[in-house]
């Protein structure tokens, strides 16, 4: 099940998120999300704004995103590439999950393409976990966007307006 997160739940995300560091970390992604990122103030803000969303599975939280109805400022520009189309779109943050290989973030990606049919993504070039479960979905990449405090991400982009759901 998959649902909004409430500020009852911010504990069980900030465990959540540590344990993504440390999978991160394992994987070799030693510079993506310092041990203070996310905050529990950034993931307080995503759950006061209604976009922190939450995968539960037998009533304990494995995987969480925010998800996120665009335009993002960060991604108005995009280096060494283009955005294939502008079509509205929501963004996924923050997507982490408990434990690797439990299709976690598959069924949020399904999730968010329920809910629309374009979804715009980026992560860190040394997150190779990232980069495989978004090609492998079909999320094509597209260039090179840049956060608020300027560091470099890989952008990613998938239209399903035009597909069957």
């Amino acid at each position: 099940m998959i649902r909004k997160a409430t500020y009852e739940d911010l504990t069980a995300l900030m465990e959540i998120f540590r344990n993504a560091r440390r999978i991160m970390r394992a994987s070799g992604n030693m510079n993506q999300w310092n041990d203070s990122y996310p905050s529990e103030e950034t993931v307080s803000t995503d759950i006061g704004n209604g976009d922190c969303m939450v995968l539960c599975e037998e009533g304990r939280i494995v995987a969480t995103m925010a998800f996120i109805k665009g335009p993002d400022p960060t991604y108005a520009v995009i280096y060494d590439g283009c955005w294939p189309d502008d079509s509205p779109y929501h963004v996924i943050h923050r997507i982490a999950v408990a434990e690797p290989g439990h299709d976690a973030a598959r069924r949020l990606l399904d999730w968010g393409f329920a809910q629309t049919g374009c979804i715009r993504i980026d992560t860190h070039r040394d997150n190779v976990i990232m980069h495989h479960i978004l090609q492998k979905y079909g999320f094509s990449r597209c260039g090179i966007i840049r956060l608020a405090n300027g560091d470099p991400r890989e952008a990613y982009h998938l239209n399903r307006s035009d597909c069957d759901k």
